[in-house]
């Protein structure tokens, strides 16, 4: 069976099934999953126009996607801890289903879903399943291909009112069943690895607190493999945590013969273990959770952002040009080297790669100044070696120089590199027409034809 980070969920649609029916099966005959496969088979697929074993088949998938779904357990149809909890909702629809997706959204990839279709809404693009597929791709969350998983989970969510008319969000909706706003998913996205280990520690330890600050970064340590700077552990976690609203610091006092004693740290009252936790495990499923906020924006947007005053608005908005630039011609992202926000929201550099025919490697340098130099490809070039790439990619806001383009072609005469220059004026084609980057492109692979061509 193909991997996939969303649940199994053949044969196990609000429109094919119900549920209070399953889980009062699983309640009677739990210990016996041939009595719950031959039950099921009878209810839902015996008038079926397929052979007796194709039925079996069918109701085996039932089984899988309550297993999936972890509203069953083990070898046999023993109802879980979660399962025991919907079957005392049975009789009670609205609860049932709200509390089913209360379940997905926490703890079965459904905000990563959700959020992955608004990302989408807000960057003006269509939603399909194959769209849909490519997009939670984009985010490190599998899917297969031709799976009925994204459909069974927006059916179950639709139940529960959280979609409504197909991928429209009611986002009220959400908020209530989650219980916390979605921008507050969006914050926990931006935590860095040591603040979600530390973060998650805290919640695990039960009660408010207050414990010392260096106790929860040992237990963190221990538990998830995170190293701490110890010296920096109030600027690159408490304080953060605490400005995001999750803890409360108290400062320690200060010993005779010692220095000071380390913070106190208390739960806040936003710090819900049994809503953050599960959530921060499940963006941790995302191999890129950084991208979140690029992923967003539309091009539009985009060269918006890059005249703005606020540096770390531009830095931001220059690693969303290129991402999305990149995502135009289907690469897949790998890195971000040099951050926007760490020059100024001048330059960045970012990785990409393909494996279409062959692989390629491509290496982006995304500028937003008014030139870029000859010094500025040099680097690039130089650091081919080390990344292995053959493509680079010099992007500028502004112009591209003329000794920048001279340099760029004594470079790809004498070895594999292809180097592709846009500038403003390319970037204004984009704009208007994004299928314009295609002939951008083609310009500069014909002229890196040129310059390489064999004279036999």
């Amino acid at each position: 069976m193909p991997r996939s980070d969303l649940p199994f969920g053949s044969e196990f649609s609000p429109a094919q099934i119900e549920l209070p029916f399953l889980l009062s099966l699983a309640h009677e005959h739990g210990a016996d999953w041939k009595i719950f496969e031959d039950a099921v088979r009878d209810r839902y697929f015996s008038g079926h126009e397929t052979s007796d074993y194709n039925k079996a088949k069918l109701a085996n998938n039932t089984k899988l996607s309550l297993r999936a779904y972890s509203l069953i357990g083990g070898k046999d149809v023993t109802l879980t801890k979660t399962g025991e909890a919907l079957y005392e909702l049975r009789n009670n629809a609205s609860a049932l289903y709200e509390a089913f997706a209360r379940h997905i959204l926490r703890n079965c990839q459904g905000m990563n879903f959700v959020q992955c279709v608004l990302d989408m809404e807000a960057a003006g693009e269509g939603i399909d399943l194959n769209k849909l597929r490519h997009w939670l791709k984009e985010r490190g969350i599998s899917v297969p291909r031709g799976g009925k998983h994204m459909s069974t989970m927006r059916l179950w969510l639709e139940k529960a009112g959280v979609f409504i008319s197909e991928y429209r969000v009611d986002q009220s909706r959400l908020d209530k069943i989650l219980g916390i706003h979605a921008e507050e998913y969006e914050a926990l996205a931006t935590f860095t690895t040591e603040q979600r280990a530390y973060l998650k520690t805290l919640g695990n330890m039960g009660g408010a607190g207050p414990y010392a600050s260096n106790d929860i970064e040992k237990l963190a340590a221990a538990t998830y493999g995170v190293a701490f700077n110890e010296k920096n552990l109030p600027k690159q976690i408490l304080y953060p945590l605490r400005d995001a609203g999750y803890v409360e610091l108290e400062r320690g006092t200060k010993e005779k013969g010692r220095g000071a004693k380390p913070f106190l740290v208390k739960a806040s009252e936003k710090l819900n273990a049994d809503v953050i936790v599960p959530l921060i495990k499940q963006l941790e499923k995302q191999a890129q959770a950084e991208l979140r906020p690029l992923l967003r924006k539309n091009l539009d947007q985009i060269r918006k952002d890059l005249k703005s005053e606020g540096r770390h608005t531009r830095g931001l908005a220059l690693e969303a040009l290129a991402f999305n630039l990149m995502r135009l011609v289907d690469l897949s992202y790998v890195a971000t080297r040099l951050r926007g926000s760490a020059t100024g929201g001048a330059e960045v550099d970012l990785i990409f790669e393909s494996a279409r025919l062959v692989f390629s490697r491509w290496q982006i340098q995304c500028k937003n100044t008014s030139r870029v130099s000859l010094d500025d490809v040099a680097k690039e070039v130089g650091l081919t070696h080390l990344l292995k790439s053959n493509v680079v990619v010099m992007i500028s806001t502004g112009k591209i120089g003329r000794e920048a383009r001279r340099y760029a072609n004594t470079v790809m005469s004498n070895s594999n590199l292809c180097i592709i220059m846009v500038d403003g004026k390319d970037l204004d084609r984009i704009e208007s027409a994004p299928a314009a980057i295609v002939d951008v492109f083609a310009r500069e692979s014909q002229h890196a034809m040129s310059i390489k061509k064999l004279d036999f």
